[in-house]
């Protein structure tokens, strides 16, 4: 059904680059209004010069009170996409506490705080969809990566209570995580110099070494194709799929 979303409403986290900013153009390519939420205004009024439809609603997910905030802001959504996250590399006895919670805060509270907010009117309007950016992280582990793991099994575990929650109460609300490997965006980026710090090698060797070893093609993902997935998951003829990890592994999980 073409143009089957136009006239709903999404928020989006994390979504001034990578991923977010994919998803929230695809999004309004679908007829969808968006709420956009970043850590900057700046930032985002730069990622989203010239496009309409949507609204820049900046917030940081590691305070309670901002995120709280930005659940009263976003008002009614139709759509929930919690994407917003960062990354810290570190054996751990050496992982930094403040960076822990950070990292915990943005990946998981976050997402149950506006969850809790936001649900309420999906329900009243029967209809509503939760996409959580997970990773293959959420089903496996790496090492020096003990918050950024920790935070997104915990997510997928936030997606599987939502959807039984929600399915029992309305027949077209659905509740989904996607978990790719690795996308090109910003923060893998980062993650390549961090990698390349912690496991001695050159950062010309990370991506192959490290980062697509075990992936069975050995490619990174665009963040252009995460965002077709979520969009089809908001898509009326995606009411069946639920509680679900969608998987994007090139293969990771085969082994």
């Amino acid at each position: 059904m073409k143009n089957a979303l136009t006239g709903k409403r999404a928020l989006v986290t994390g979504a001034a680059s990578g991923i977010g900013l994919a998803i929230t153009r695809e999004l309004l390519n679908e007829g969808v209004r968006v709420i956009a939420s970043d850590l900057s205004h700046d930032r985002l009024a730069d990622a989203l010069a010239g496009l309409s439809n949507v609204e820049l609603a900046p917030a940081d997910l590691s305070q309670r009170a901002s995120v709280e905030a930005l659940g009263h802001v976003a008002g009614h959504v139709d759509v929930l996409v919690n994407n917003a996250g960062l990354q810290h590399v570190s054996p751990i006895e050496s992982f930094d506490p403040a960076k822990w919670d950070q990292i915990l805060h943005v990946m998981l509270t976050a997402p149950f705080l506006l969850t809790r907010a936001l649900l309420p009117g999906m329900y009243a309007r029967q209809w509503g969809r939760i996409i959580n950016v997970a990773s293959v992280h959420g089903l496996i582990a790496s090492p020096f990566k003990s918050a950024y793991v920790s935070a997104k099994h915990g997510l997928l575990g936030l997606t599987k209570t939502v959807a039984l929650e929600a399915g029992a109460r309305c027949s077209d609300l659905t509740v989904n995580a996607v978990c790719p490997s690795y996308v090109r965006t910003p923060l893998v980026e980062k993650q390549i110099a961090d990698q390349a710090r912690v496991h001695g090698i050159g950062a010309d060797e990370v991506v192959e070494k490290v980062m697509l070893t075990q992936n069975a093609i050995k490619r990174l993902i665009e963040p252009e194709e995460v965002a077709q997935l979520v969009t089809f998951l908001c898509r009326p003829e995606a009411w069946s799929i639920t509680g679900t990890a969608q998987t994007m592994d090139a293969g990771w999980l085969a082994h």
